[in-house]
């Protein structure tokens, strides 16, 4: 039973009364990983009315610039720029964190909670070895959530299976051809908001930290670079683009833009 693997983990309300039921949940390695490769696709959603939660897997505590209180308060001020439902942090150790059964668990818990038509996780391989293996811990724990033999409980109540419907991968450093591409065009200024809460982690050039691969100008001009990239063989002035674990189907030819 899930009480032998018991962490706490730090929870973001970010409305008055946030519904359980999510229609996307956004999981990343490190709070930061979701703004800088899905938030676009995220504000687009929440703006028609789909609701989104946030999950990071560890607090980025191993992080050259910060430490993990400034991070995770960070967090949640780039979720409210999302406009995000709820942001949650499962304290998983940054760099270290592997497939054990109390990650998976932790990570089976919170899937059946918000129990989410789509999940969008990590890149499948990157720069950071982090990244890849929390997009494989992720399928992981997705697979493991539907199977009626693995129980749960949340809040003392024993939690049901749930198979959500798909899970996507974002692209983080490294180019991965994508298999889709999201139009954020108009999401571009809100998504870059999201990021540069992250005060810490980003280009300031008041700050004292020592310089990182993404602490600089140029990688901000670097995601501009990409999103323009990406977006170009589909028209778009920014995209984000995707890879799928399953070819998703279609009823129209006409539902593809």
């Amino acid at each position: 039973m899930l009480s032998y693997f018991y962490r706490s983990v730090t929870a973001f309300k970010l409305e008055s009364n946030p519904a359980m039921k999510l229609d996307i949940l956004a999981i990343g390695a490190h709070p930061d990983d979701v703004e800088l490769s899905c938030a676009g696709t995220l504000i687009k959603h929440i703006s028609s009315g789909k609701s989104v939660g946030l999950l990071d897997l560890t607090l980025g505590e191993l992080g050259t610039r910060g430490d993990a209180k400034t991070r995770s308060a960070e967090a949640a001020d780039a979720a409210k720029i999302l406009n995000a439902s709820v942001r949650e942090q499962l304290k998983m150790k940054d760099g270290f964190f592997e497939a054990s059964e109390e990650n998976l668990r932790l990570l089976i818990v919170q899937i059946r909670k918000f129990q989410p038509e789509i999940i969008l996780c990590n890149a499948v391989t990157d720069r950071h070895p982090d990244h890849g293996r929390a997009a494989s811990l992720v399928s992981h724990a997705v697979f493991l959530a539907g199977l009626r033999k693995i129980e749960t409980t949340w809040q003392e109540k024993s939690q049901a299976p749930w198979k959500t419907k798909a899970t996507y991968h974002y692209i983080q450093d490294r180019h991965i051809k994508p298999d889709f591409i999201v139009d954020v065009t108009a999401e571009w200024d809100q998504k870059m908001k999201s990021i540069l809460a992250y005060r810490s982690q980003f280009f300031n050039p008041e700050s004292k930290e020592p310089d990182t691969a993404i602490s600089t100008k140029d990688f901000i001009e670097f995601l501009e670079g990409r999103a323009r990239e990406v977006g170009r063989p589909a028209g778009f002035r920014y995209g984000e683009g995707f890879t799928v674990e399953r070819i998703p189907g279609i009823n129209s030819l006409f539902d593809l833009s």
